[in-house]
C-alpha cells in the first residue's frame, strides 16, 4: 500500500495511526514522523536522503582504474592474493577485500563458487503429544 493512500484513511478518520503504519509495514512512531515529513515536504519529502549521498570513503576512480589497469598490464593471471601482495609493496594503501572486490567488480578475477549449505533447511519435526495421567 502506498503512503498518500493510508494517509488519506487516517485523515479520513477510516484508519487509526496504528492500523495505518501497520498496513505499510511500520511502526505508529515512524508513520507519525512520515506523516511530519509528507505534511511539510510533500511526497520528496519521504524520499531517504541517503540513498542519494555517495561515501566519504570512497576510493576514486582513477585509482579504481589505476588498479585494474596495473593488473591488466603485468599481471594477468594471478590471483587477488598474490596480486595484493605487490600491490601493498609497491606502496598501495587500500585493503586485501577491496583490491579483490575492485578486481572482481571489472571482471578480471573470478568470484569463488558457492560452497554446499553447512545446514541443510527441512520441514520442522512434530512433537508427540504426551497425556500425561494426572496427578503425576
Amino acid at each position: 500500500m502506498r503512503f498518500e493512500e493510508a494517509y488519506g484513511g487516517w485523515q479520513e478518520g477510516r484508519l487509526t495511526q496504528e492500523e495505518a503504519a501497520r498496513l505499510l509495514g511500520l511502526c505508529a512512531r515512524s508513520f507519525r514522523r512520515y506523516i511530519d515529513r509528507y505534511e511539510d515536504a510533500g511526497l520528496s519529502g519521504l524520499i531517504d536522503k541517503r540513498l542519494s549521498q555517495v561515501s566519504q570513503r570512497r576510493a576514486p576512480v582513477d585509482e579504481v582504474l589505476a588498479v585494474t589497469d596495473q593488473y591488466r598490464k603485468r599481471h594477468l593471471g594471478w590471483n587477488a592474493r598474490h596480486f595484493h601482495t605487490w600491490y601493498r609493496r609497491d606502496g598501495g594503501t587500500r585493503s586485501y577485500t577491496w583490491v579483490k572486490k575492485a578486481l572482481q567488480a571489472a571482471g578480471l578475477s573470478p568470484k569463488a563458487p558457492k560452497r554446499g549449505l553447512h545446514r541443510k533447511r527441512r520441514e520442522r519435526a512434530h512433537k508427540a503429544r504426551h497425556d500425561v495421567a494426572p496427578g503425576r
